[in-house]
C-alpha cells in the first residue's frame, strides 16, 4: 500500500483533526495509507524525514527546491500543492529528480470566487469605512456605487475566474476578461468578452485578479495600469500579492485615483504593521483566507487524494505542472 503524508493543517484545531480523519478514511478507500504530519513552523528537516518514507506528499505554500528533492527522490514521486499557487516550488528541479508536482485546481473555486464578490461589494458600498465610523459613534451615510449592471474585468480566466463570472451574471454585470492563454470555446460558452489588459483597466468598474504569480505577472498591476482605471473603480486581489505593486496601489488609493481595493494576499505575509495599506480607509484587508471554508478545505483534501489515485494508477494526471 502506497503512503501519502500531508503537512497541511493545525495540530490543535478540531476542524483540521476532523478533516484529516475524514481524509485518512477517504485515502484508505483508495488503497492509500494516510499520515498527517502537522508542523508548528516549517522545518525542511522534518519534511525530508517524512517524505523519505512516503510515496506522495500534500504540501503547503513553503519553498520546495533541490535541497529537499535530492533527499526524497528515491521514494517520493508526487507532491500535491494544497491549493493552486506553486510559485514557491522549483518545478524544473523537481522534474530533474523525477518528482511530479500537481495542484488542486478548482477545488477552492467556490470559496475564492465568493470572497472576491464579497470584496467587490464591500469596496463599492464603502462598508469598511462605514463600519469603522459607526463603531466610533460617527453616523455618516457615505454614498457608494452599485455592482448591479456594472462592467467587471476578470484578469485570469481559469476555474476561479469562470466561477466568479457565473456569480456576477446574477448581478446583470457585463463581464470582460483578460487571459494570456484564452480558450475561445470557453469564452463563447460563458458569454464573456475578451479584451486587452489596457482596455480592461480603462473600462471596468471593478477588477478582480485570478492569475498565478510568475515573472510575467509580477507587478502586472502598477502605477501605469492603475492610472487607466476610473476614479469610481475598485480592484480585488485573491490570487498572489506580488501581482500588484503595493506602493503604487497605496498611492492611488491615498490620492483617490481609484475608489477602493480588497486584498486577501500580499507581497509579504503576514502583512507588516508598517504597510501603508493599513492606514487607508478605502481598503478591505484579510489575511489570505479566501479559501478558508470547511467546504473548500475538504474539497482540496479530496482532490489531492484523487490526484494521487490518478497518478499512481495511470502514471500521470491532468493536474501535473511539470
Amino acid at each position: 500500500m502506497k503512503r501519502i503524508v500531508s503537512f497541511f493543517g493545525e495540530k490543535d484545531s478540531a476542524l483540521f483533526q476532523m478533516l484529516n480523519k475524514k481524509a485518512s478514511e477517504y485515502a484508505l478507500s483508495h488503497n492509500f495509507e494516510y499520515c498527517w504530519h502537522p508542523m508548528k513552523s516549517f522545518s525542511e528537516a522534518e519534511v525530508i524525514d517524512a517524505l523519505q518514507n512516503s510515496d506522495a506528499g500534500i504540501i503547503d505554500i513553503e519553498p520546495y527546491g533541490e535541497s529537499i528533492f535530492s533527499r526524497i527522490a528515491d521514494k517520493t514521486k508526487l507532491l500535491v500543492r494544497f491549493g493552486v499557487g506553486f510559485d514557491q516550488v522549483d518545478l524544473k528541479a523537481a522534474r530533474r529528480f523525477g518528482i511530479a508536482v500537481a495542484r488542486t485546481t478548482g477545488a477552492n473555486m467556490n470559496a475564492v470566487a465568493e470572497m472576491a464578490l464579497m470584496m467587490m461589494l464591500m469596496c463599492k458600498r464603502r462598508i469598511n469605512n462605514a463600519q469603522k465610523q459607526l463603531r466610533e459613534g460617527i453616523w455618516v451615510k457615505d454614498v457608494g456605487h452599485e455592482l448591479i449592471g456594472a462592467t467587471v474585468g476578470i484578469i485570469g480566466y481559469g476555474a476561479v475566474g469562470r466561477r466568479l463570472a457565473k456569480l456576477l451574471k446574477g448581478f446583470d454585470c457585463k463581464i470582460i476578461i483578460y487571459d494570456p492563454y484564452p480558450k475561445p470555446d470557453i469564452i463563447k460558452e460563458d458569454g464573456v468578452t475578451p479584451v486587452s489588459l489596457e482596455e480592461l483597466f480603462k473600462t471596468a468598474d471593478a477588477v478582480s485578479i485570478h492569475v498565478n504569480y510568475s515573472e510575467t505577472t509580477h507587478h502586472m498591476v502598477n502605477k501605469d495600469t492603475l492610472k487607466l482605471m476610473k476614479p469610481t473603480a475598485v480592484i480585488v486581489n485573491t490570487a498572489r500579492g506580488n501581482v500588484i505593486d503595493e506602493e503604487a496601489l497605496a498611492e492611488s488609493l491615498r490620492m483617490g485615483r481609484i475608489a477602493g481595493a480588497g486584498l486577501d494576499v500580499f507581497a509579504q505575509e503576514p502583512l507588516p504593521l508598517t504597510s501603508p495599506l493599513l492606514t487607508l480607509e478605502n481598503t478591505v484587508l484579510t489575511p489570505h483566507v479566501s479559501s478558508q471554508t470547511e467546504e473548500a478545505l475538504w474539497n482540496i483534501y479530496k482532490s489531492a487524494i484523487d490526484i494521487c489515485t490518478e497518478f499512481f494508477e495511470k502514471g500521470n494526471s491532468v493536474h501535473i505542472l511539470n
